[in-house]
């Protein structure tokens, strides 16, 4: 396996999480790493990216100041800081990495990553 998220649980509505993702040594090199997550019944939307020469990249309508993307090289992790969580951000979320350069307008292209991880189940609620 090169992507393992975990972190995942039940929180509720205000409450925080930090999810993890960690990849094997040849996923952690790649040029792009993301989250992305899923909710029952919609389709997959790009949460938060990092690219390796540049800082990160934000869904602002969906994250809205919310989220914090980083990455340890240490550690070959990936982290997504979640804070001020809604039930709105119940869904699975999946880390993803690419090889590609990927310029700001596509890093939310599905299409454009080969590696996914299983996922991590969020849920907010009181």
């Amino acid at each position: 396996v090169q992507l393992q998220a975990s972190g995942g649980g039940l929180v509720q509505p205000g409450g925080s999480l930090k999810l993890s993702c960690a990849a094997s040594d040849y996923t952690f090199s790649s040029n792009v790493m993301s989250w992305f997550r899923q909710s029952p019944g919609n389709e997959r939307e790009f949460v938060a990216g990092i690219r390796r020469s540049r800082g990160p990249t934000y869904n602002a309508d969906l994250v809205k100041g919310r989220f914090t993307i980083s990455r340890d090289r240490s550690k070959n992790t990936l982290y997504l800081q979640m804070n001020n969580l809604i039930p709105e951000d119940t869904a699975v979320y999946v880390c993803a990495a690419t090889t590609a350069n990927l310029i700001t307008s596509e890093m939310g292209r599905i299409g454009n990553y080969d590696s996914w991880g299983q996922g991590t189940q969020v849920t907010v609620s009181s």
